[in-house]
């Protein structure tokens, strides 16, 4: 894996490290300052605390990793290269919105989610509601992508040519040359079935219910939020934080700033499922709230409904000339695939064909029984691991297969040129960012050895073969 690709794994990986970044924040008695960048100091227990969190990622994927001196050290310089390119960002302008940052972190906070086992379990581990960590470390994760933008727009400069790609296959021997596993293209339309209307109705009349109690019956509403919220804040009787009303979900942050600080909203729908909100303070764009949250049950679906929609889907596709891409886009309910035409690419490497052993097992079974390229399999339920659903429907089409084969510029030119600028890449990138070293105030407290010699897996691509 080439070292945008780890370092954008770690950026993905941020969310799921709160815990253990809130102890270090807490535990610096005996800390020291080993670096200064401009302004920014690095402090021995943040370089402890990146070593680790590596450590724990690379185990966490299957892969041994030994702690030694070089993997300290390295991990010291990939934090200052990260604070050189943040002031870099300065110069160049380089920013990201608000919009952006409240995506990326929704992404991400949903990855964490399912790896957690539901929104409840995130919140009793780290005992805050998910609006909160969003909160916390907000600013944080806007470093990350603004880091990554600067990466990018490097990246977005350096080109490769076709005769550079030659050479660079023609330089491996012969007897090197990988086998490449066989793989596929595929795409998929995913719908993810509605709540029955039982369940939704049975969620909106007891939040109503709830409502009515506090309002027409002086029910107390922290009482009632500890006694019938489902959400962590529920122990707290339902009480947010201050938080800004771009940190909060747009129909709550409606309901909340449309009443009068002391007054009690009507029942809103969210994502979450119906919230009944109290406003409890307001300044400017920040409102601190409680809520009382009713889910709605997620195992009362209509499945006849989805599967119903996908053999639609199907049928103009495979008998009125419709596009599979197009349908994918009008109608697809997963946001990953859904603006790709529906393609499913590999999430480690970004390409379009995948190792059939890579795919995911309810997906491998799917293609297993197709055949042949433009066939379309029948609507099969999964798990999406990327969706506030716990279940879904979807078709998917075999677009390409390649059997397995010994690499070759004709069948493997796009993955085989990938792989030539990513290197040249690499080597570019690495010139230009001892040059940008040179342009800010860096100070190490501690002795270092050369950067040169250092092997960082954080920052040094693995060796590239096709």
């Amino acid at each position: 894996m080439n070292q945008f690709l780890k370092q954008l794994l770690f950026f993905i990986a941020i969310i799921s490290l709160f815990t253990s970044s809130l102890l270090a924040q807490e535990t610096n008695v005996a800390d020291r300052i080993i670096a200064v960048v401009n302004d920014r100091i690095i402090l021995k227990s943040d370089v402890d605390e990146e070593v680790s969190q590596y450590m724990n990622q690379a185990e966490a994927q299957g892969q041994e990793i030994s702690f030694d001196e070089d993997l300290w050290y390295s991990a010291l310089q990939s934090m200052v290269d990260n604070y050189v390119m943040l002031e870099r960002a300065k110069v160049d302008s380089i920013t990201v919105s608000d919009e952006m940052v409240n995506r990326q972190m929704d992404a991400r906070i949903n990855d964490l989610i399912q790896q957690a086992g539901g929104e409840r379990a995130v919140e009793e581990a780290f005992g805050k509601s998910i609006i909160q960590l969003r909160a916390d470390f907000r600013d944080q994760f806007r470093e990350q992508m603004v880091v990554q933008r600067v990466q990018q727009t490097k990246m977005s400069e350096i080109n490769i040519t076709r005769p550079e790609v030659e050479n660079f296959f023609n330089d491996i021997p012969e007897e090197q040359l990988p086998t490449i596993p066989e793989q596929v293209g595929v795409s998929q339309i995913v719908v993810i079935p509605p709540p029955l209307d039982d369940a939704r109705s049975a969620a909106f009349q007891k939040a109503e219910a709830i409502r009515d109690s506090i309002i027409n019956h002086g029910k107390d509403f922290e009482e009632m939020a500890r006694k019938y919220s489902e959400d962590q804040s529920a122990q707290r009787g339902g009480s947010l934080p201050m938080l800004s009303v771009n940190d909060l979900v747009a129909n709550y942050s409606a309901a909340a700033t449309a009443i009068e600080v002391g007054e009690i909203s009507e029942v809103v729908r969210t994502e979450f499922g119906y919230h009944i909100i109290r406003l409890d303070d307001r300044r400017g764009d920040q409102i601190e709230t409680s809520h009382v949250l009713i889910e709605i049950d997620e195992a009362l679906v209509d499945e006849d409904q989805a599967i119903e929609k996908l053999n639609s889907i199907r049928d103009s596709v495979m008998n009125h000339d419709k596009r599979f891409a197009d349908m994918a886009r009008r109608y697809s309910e997963d946001e990953e695939t859904k603006a790709l035409g529906g393609r499913i690419v590999n999430r480690q490497t970004g390409e379009r064909l995948i190792p059939i052993s890579q795919l995911e097992p309810a997906l491998y079974r799917i293609v297993l029984l197709l055949e042949e390229e433009g066939q379309i399999s029948e609507p099969r339920s999964y798990n999406p691991p990327r969706q506030n659903a716990s279940k879904a429907f979807r078709i998917v089409r075999l677009d390409r297969h390649i059997p397995e084969h010994t690499a070759s510029l004709e069948q493997d030119y796009d993955r085989i040129r990938e792989i030539a600028l990513q290197q040249k890449q690499m080597e570019e990138f690495r010139t230009w960012l001892e040059e940008l070293r040179d342009e800010v105030f860096i100070e190490f407290k501690i002795p270092m050895p050369d950067v040169d010699r250092l092997s960082d897996p954080m920052q040094e691509p693995e060796p590239a073969t096709p």
